[in-house]
């Protein structure tokens, strides 16, 4: 049998030499070798994967974080133009002139909020006179007359906003309705 195994690792072109103690030694050896650079192997595998998944959970709240800065961003730039609104709303509450001030106080606290609302790109609904278009306004009623044509906007009862293209609230509005005329 030792004949053989030498004959065969002659044959693979392995030098052998020694008794067969020896050459299991050297076997084991050999075996322990391999295990200890796969055991090595193995650590800088699972440091890296640790490294990987700290890195990685690092990002997440990396980004989580900026989310929320730039969420806090949008809120504290769209707040900031009403606070002078609120001011001036506490100021009218305050005032102590008649009923003539307070309504034109009012009126420029009005004028201010809408200034707010444009540099927002936030814009009303036209209405009064327009034709009703079921996509902007909600009609709360009509009104029956020859005067204005069929489904003209007669009375804006709330009204409406949008932010560009985007619809933020219909008009209610109250529409003409003209027996006269044949709607399509």
């Amino acid at each position: 049998m030792q004949d053989e195994t030498t004959v065969q690792a002659v044959q693979e072109g392995e030098v052998v030499t020694g008794s067969p103690e020896e050459q299991a030694q050297t076997a084991a050896s050999a075996q322990q070798n391999e295990l200890e650079q796969l055991k090595g192997e193995r650590d800088q595998l699972l440091d890296r994967l640790a490294r990987l998944q700290a890195e990685f959970d690092n990002a997440r709240k990396r980004e989580a974080k900026e989310r929320q800065d730039a969420r806090d961003y949008v809120v504290s730039t769209t707040v900031e133009p009403f606070l002078g609104v609120m001011d001036n709303f506490q100021l009218a509450v305050k005032s102590e002139g008649s009923i003539d001030q307070l309504r034109a106080g009012v009126g420029l606290i009005l004028k201010q909020m809408e200034d707010a609302l444009k540099g927002l790109n936030v814009v009303p609904v036209e209405s009064v006179g327009a034709q009703f278009d079921p996509r902007f306004h909600e009609a709360l009623g009509s009104v029956e007359t020859n005067e204005f044509p069929d489904h003209q906007v007669l009375e804006e009862i709330r009204r409406g906003y949008r932010m560009r293209e985007k619809l933020l609230r219909p008009a209610l509005v109250k529409i003409a309705s003209n027996p006269n005329q044949v709607s399509e």
